[in-house]
């Protein structure tokens, strides 16, 4: 993964980014592809990437608490009836 510095001059990455400081987002392309911009607080911890060793890689994410409580948590609310309707998901990204 490369990080990649936004100038204040590009209003509107710079927007998009104000706009994921409060709410995750999802993007997508002219060509239809889509992408998540999230905030990410603390790289480390919930960082989920390319490794040369794959056990490695399971061992880490298998030990990440906050990556496990936020799965968790959706699982739950899932469960519960606090997610979203399909039909909402697929009219919100212009799927209907």
């Amino acid at each position: 993964m490369r990080v990649q510095t936004v100038s204040a001059r590009s209003k509107t990455l710079s927007d998009l980014l104000k706009e994921a400081r409060r709410k995750d987002l999802f993007l997508q392309s002219a060509d239809g592809e889509q992408f998540v911009l999230a905030r990410v607080t603390n790289l480390q911890s919930f960082y989920i990437g390319r490794s040369d060793d794959p056990e490695r890689e399971i061992e880490m994410t298998r030990k990440n608490k906050r990556l496990n409580k936020s799965l968790d948590e959706r699982g739950t609310a899932g469960k519960t009836g606090k997610g979203k309707p399909l039909a909402e998901v697929r009219r919100r990204l212009g799927l209907s």
